[in-house]
């Protein structure tokens, strides 16, 4: 045979060969992330809030306060950003680090991090509902042979829709010391803020922005993708809209007609959520507002709810005429969360879930109305074993708001021995008949003047030096003296 048609036969061979592999490798399903490999499709990293996930090599978050957070292993972690970015990010649970102007791949542990178990959050810096640089993931780069650990998700989530205030507009930290991020916090739940600054409930001639037409897409951009609400449910929903609407000529009768529509469009898309209409900090529409609610309520949704929020800010509370700054978003969450709180499902179906709030509950002057309270729950506290030696606690008692017949408590636990606690119950009496109607970030129970709290789902563990804190509602009538006796896991605490 000769050479040449050798060569032809050996040529069509091979790509044959090749034609075959390649109809194999077309035929085979896509490449999957490996969980705990760093890529935005692990499956370790929780994305909360609004995230277009469209790429799978780089996640894109939408409105403000949306976060990611898991686990990892090693002694550093690094973060892949596109382009460059403003961001906050914590480490175990550590006070929020701010980077500016950052972009590649970004080192969050200049200082490596003892071996072992680690958290992370990262947040990127909003402004006006637009993130201040190029607010891409890419995925998270670690040690040689480290791996990312299942995020721990709370088992609730608020929303929290409106414009610039609510986004934190003029606070210190934008969207994390804005009320909605604080509030989420006190009440350990997960949360996120969807707002426009400058933006309306009603679209206008002149162009101000309808947030809640927006409310139905993935961000605020005008052709924004459509939502999936299957991402998630929302337990709750705080509305707080109306700020910008006098400004652009809406009527009372439009924005009052307007209100009550989208609040039954938050209904039709959260079933089993509470919502709640916030009257607006200025006061605008506040009469509207309350009468958009009661339409809603007289249509039968029993779930919806008017806040009136009519002397919440103090007066140094506001950075111009309009905008909170940190202390008065601290006097509105102190306000705000017990109100959330209370509607809030007590037995709350689990979900995936997030490490314990690392934000202490923000104080400030009491409610002029006791909060709506809730029954305390009737099953037993789970039993938690007493530590082992080498163990010591100190337990900080502060009343954060009262008003007639009742008030605010917050409980912090310091282990101030070197064995870690691994599960808690935190035992104390009251002496002048106060009794507790309803807790967050525990559970209780309450025997005469005994109380006992324990740990919620995602707070048992207490390190050595470390802390948790929890609150509650109370009654009581006349004095109101600090508590004694408290026990952690059957030992004795000093009291600060």
């Amino acid at each position: 045979m000769p050479v040449s048609r050798i060569r032809s036969i050996v040529a069509a061979g091979a790509a044959g060969v090749v034609a075959v592999l390649a109809a194999t490798l077309m035929a085979l399903p896509a490449a999957r992330a490996a969980t705990g490999d760093g890529s935005p499709t692990d499956p370790n990293i929780a994305f909360v809030g609004r995230w277009d996930r469209s790429t799978s090599s780089a996640y894109v978050p939408n409105w403000a306060g949306a976060y990611l957070r898991t686990g990892f292993t090693g002694t550093t972690v690094k973060l892949r950003q596109r382009r460059t970015i403003d961001l906050y990010y914590s480490i175990d649970g550590a006070d929020f680090r701010y980077l500016t102007n950052v972009s590649g791949t970004v080192n969050l542990t200049p200082t490596p991090l003892p071996a072992g178990n680690h958290t992370l959050v990262v947040s990127y810096r909003v402004v006006a509902g637009s993130y201040t640089g190029d607010a891409v993931f890419q995925g998270l780069t670690l040690d040689t042979g480290a791996r990312t650990l299942p995020a721990v998700v709370r088992p609730r989530l608020i929303e929290f829709v409106g414009d610039s205030i609510t986004l934190g507009t003029t606070s210190s930290r934008t969207a994390l010391t804005a009320y909605g991020w604080l509030t989420g916090e006190q009440l350990g739940t997960e949360h996120t803020q969807l707002g426009y600054g400058g933006g309306c409930l009603v679209a206008t001639a002149d162009g101000c922005v309808s947030v809640a037409s927006q409310f139905l897409r993935t961000g605020y951009a005008a052709n924004s993708p459509a939502w999936d609400f299957s991402r998630y449910q929302a337990d709750a929903v705080v509305i707080n809209l109306g700020t910008n609407d006098r400004s652009h000529g809406v009527s009372g009768t439009d924005f009052q007609n307007q209100y009550a529509t989208f609040i039954r469009t938050v209904r039709g898309k959260y079933p089993r959520a509470a919502i709640f209409a916030l009257r607006t900090f200025s006061g605008r529409y506040a009469a509207e507002t309350a009468a958009a609610v009661t339409t809603v309520t007289g249509g039968g949704d029993r779930n919806v709810f008017y806040v009136d929020t009519t002397g919440w800010l103090p007066a140094d509370g506001l950075s111009d005429s309009v905008h909170p700054n940190d202390a008065g978003h601290r006097a509105i969450t102190a306000r705000l969360a017990p109100v959330v709180a209370a509607k809030l499902s007590t037995t709350p179906t689990p979900t995936p879930t997030t490490a314990a709030p690392t934000t202490a509950a923000p104080t400030t002057a009491p409610p002029t109305t006791p909060p709506v309270t809730t029954a305390p729950p009737t099953t037993a506290p789970p039993v938690t074993t007493p530590p082992a030696g080498g163990t010591g606690c100190a337990v900080g008692y502060a009343v954060t708001g009262q008003w007639q017949g009742g008030f605010q408590g917050e409980v912090t636990i310091r282990n101030t021995g070197t064995t870690p606690v691994d599960g808690w119950t935190l035992q104390w009496t009251f002496a002048d008949g106060q009794r507790i109607s309803q807790a967050w970030n525990a559970g209780y129970t309450q025997s005469g003047g005994t109380v006992r709290a324990t740990n919620a789902s995602w707070n048992g563990a207490i390190a050595a030096g470390a802390t948790v804190n929890f609150g509650f509602l109370a009654d009581v009538t006349g004095t109101n003296n600090r508590p004694g006796g408290f026990t952690l896991n059957g030992v004795a605490c000093t009291l600060s």
